[in-house]
């Protein structure tokens, strides 16, 4: 698979039914690699290894329903008492990051009112955080670590 802007770590793949898979920590079961996939269990390390965010308070393709279709979240790190607080979205490496992919996050927000909301496709990678009182946002320089969150 394709070197990514992401730090490196020990994967855990294996083919089952002619087809490549690759461990998902957070399902805890082996899933698809996809070139997605590669991007998610990638960044899904470098959040939990160098950023220090819990994996027992991260869900992976998360269902939503909006306006009346089903959706499913890349990512979504919870509180401890379980809302929401940040969603994930990622690409392909080769998808590059358009308004496009800021609408459809945008749009899981309208369900699930985050905080922070982060797209990556692997190579580049952006955070913002949600102001709702004046109904506006900022892009940070860098993922923050966990304990940093608002």
């Amino acid at each position: 698979m394709l070197s990514l802007n992401l730090p490196a770590f020990e994967t855990k793949i294996t083919t089952r039914e002619g087809k490549n898979v690759i461990f998902d920590v957070i399902r805890k079961r082996y899933v698809a690699l996809t070139p997605e996939e590669w991007v998610r269990q990638h960044f899904v390390n470098f959040l939990v290894t160098y950023k220090g965010f819990p994996q027992a308070l991260m869900a992976n393709e998360v269902n939503l329903n909006l306006n009346g279709t089903k959706k499913r979240c890349d990512t979504v790190l919870y509180r401890r008492d379980l809302s929401a607080r940040m969603i994930i979205e990622y690409k392909a490496p080769h998808i590059e990051i358009t308004q496009q992919v800021f609408d459809q996050i945008t749009r899981y927000n309208m369900v699930l009112k985050v905080d922070y909301l982060i797209v990556s496709n692997g190579l580049q990678h952006y955070c913002c955080l949600i102001d709702y009182t004046n109904q506006s946002y900022t892009f940070l320089k860098d993922i923050p670590d966990y304990l940093s969150l608002l």
